[in-house]
């Protein structure tokens, strides 16, 4: 189905706010979009195509194994249906003025929550747009998978309209070397029965159900199931749990054993990013995990021995594990990246590493924050705006909105905005006149106009309360719509699977994503479904 056939049936329109109006990204985030001085310090270039240009210039200095790379990416894609862009871009990679755009997420169980999708397709926007302004390069967009976490509560569920999806197994280790047992398939009957009623949804569980079969890894399962969906736009996908790419990384890996440089780089910028900033991550002694294919442990000393380590590593590079520090350095050392696209969290204990990737003598990228989406239905805005309700003011909480809408559509004043100002002029006449007879009645009077104000506030907030109990219908819709758009509290793209919308409008929805997706522009945008 083709474009022109797509806005026949699905046509939308896009907002955007900025990250500051929605309240759901950290002060840190903030301040590196804003280009705070604080942040300064520690992140090498800017979110523009000159930063971009002066991380091609670092990265030309650093010797990526491109045949490597290439080599390993095409055994992994045996057995798969390759689009044509995608077979150009992995052989592009071989060549030197090649660079990669890059997100990375751990292999969520049928995607996870719908950011998985606009992280993608935010890589293939900018390597776009790129090749575009920097016509003698190429730019190839990465998917690099963390297959190799072990935290089956996260990556192990996913949520449709509500309905959560939990793989239940005794499996344990690396969630990416699990197999797909009868448990997981038990979960695809469930969601065909959700889904199946809506026109593509027969579609999206039959999607699954091609990736995900009895036996198969996870790893090798989403490897499928990403090339299904996003192959066609040249999306290039990493597993790095493999010996030979271990290998590549083994002087590192090396370096962290004998030095623990790791902790000791991030620990200096944690000392300085504290003063300002809550930080994330403050990692270990050795931020690298021993991995079997039923376990994920801390290498510590004295439960293993340096030389110990040294030994494994020349012979089973792939049982070491990076953990949260250095799995970056790891991705950096893999790819010719020149720009890294995270979200607020991946932003923020990126934001601690520059002296860890210094130290690993590996080139630092640009980073760029991910594009975030809330999709709402046109009749859904229209009730919105009809309660008087900004664009901006969708992100409020439900107290606060309804406190707006109380002021708007309330025919009773329920501020007493004006009156307050008024009382502090007459406890003002009242201190001067008080003041002229004796100064020491200053503070009297400070007291008396603390308490009255006092009391009139209290007042104002009854009156509003009172106020708000005749908007009860007005209440529960947007009680109602709030799930829709913010499901538990939380913004739709952090807990909703793109599954639903699958079912309803078809694969070309990924179309819209990438139509409405921003490059390095840096916006949170609102779709509205006609």
């Amino acid at each position: 189905m083709g474009n022109e056939t797509l806005q026949q049936m699905m046509q939308t329109d896009c907002t955007y706010v900025t990250y500051d109006e929605t309240g759901y990204f950290s002060k840190i985030v903030s301040d590196y979009l804003s280009g705070n001085n604080n942040m300064k310090p520690f992140y090498e270039h800017e979110v523009s195509v000159a930063g971009v240009r002066a991380a091609i210039q670092n990265r030309r200095l650093f010797n990526t194994n491109r045949k490597l790379l290439v080599q390993v990416l095409q055994a992994q894609y045996a057995g798969l249906e390759m689009a044509p862009l995608l077979q150009q871009h992995i052989q592009q990679l071989g060549e030197d003025n090649t660079f990669t755009i890059t997100t990375a997420h751990q292999p969520n169980i049928f995607t996870g929550p719908f950011y998985f999708a606009y992280k993608i397709l935010h890589t293939v926007k900018l390597a776009a747009t790129l090749a575009k302004e920097l016509p003698d390069c190429n730019f190839v967009p990465v998917y690099y998978m963390g297959s190799e976490d072990a935290d089956l509560d996260e990556v192990g569920t996913a949520t449709i309209q509500g309905k959560k999806y939990q793989w239940k197994t005794s499996q344990t280790g690396a969630v990416g070397r699990m197999k797909v047992d009868k448990a997981f398939l038990q979960l695809m009957t469930e969601m065909r029965g959700q889904l199946g009623v809506q026109p593509f949804g027969e579609e999206v569980v039959n999607l699954f159900q091609t990736y995900y079969t009895e036996g198969i890894s996870i790893q090798q399962a989403t490897l499928g199931l990403v090339n299904a969906l996003f192959g066609e736009y040249g999306v290039v996908v990493l597993v790095p749990d493999h010996p030979e790419y271990k290998s590549a990384f083994a002087p590192v890996l090396e370096k962290e054993l004998r030095e623990q440089f790791s902790h000791k780089a991030v620990s200096e910028t944690l000392e300085q990013l504290s003063k300002h900033y809550k930080v994330q991550a403050g990692g270990r002694d050795i931020n690298l995990f021993y991995l079997t294919d039923t376990g994920r442990e801390r290498i510590e000393f004295p439960a293993f021995t340096l030389e110990q380590l040294l030994d494994e590593l020349k012979t089973n590079p792939e049982r070491f594990s990076p953990n949260v520090i250095l799995r970056g350095v790891l991705q950096e050392t893999l790819l010719p990246d020149v720009a890294f696209i995270g979200g607020g969290g991946e932003l923020a204990y990126w934001l601690e590493l520059k002296k860890v990737f210094a130290a690993a003598g590996v080139p630092y990228p640009v980073l760029v924050l991910r594009n975030s989406f809330v999709w709402v239905e046109e009749k859904r805005a229209e009730q919105l705006a009809d309660m008087g309700l900004d664009l901006a003011d969708w992100f409020m909480p439900m107290h606060d909105q309804m406190n707006k809408i109380t002021r708007v559509k309330s025919e009773n004043a329920t501020s007493l905005e004006q009156e307050l100002a008024a009382m502090k002029q007459v406890y003002s006449t009242i201190e001067d006149a008080a003041c002229k007879v004796d100064k020491s009645l200053h503070q009297h009077v400070q007291a008396l106009r603390t308490q009255t104000m006092k009391k009139l506030e209290q007042l104002e907030k009854k009156m509003l309360r009172a106020e708000k109990r005749k908007f009860v219908h007005e209440g529960e819709r947007l009680e109602q719509i709030r799930k829709e758009l913010f499901p538990d509290n939380n913004l739709q793209e952090r807990v909703e699977n793109m599954s639903n919308l699958y079912a309803r409008y078809g694969k070309e929805m990924m179309d819209v994503i990438l139509q409405h997706s921003l490059a390095l522009e840096q916006r949170f945008g609102v779709i509205t479904i006609r």
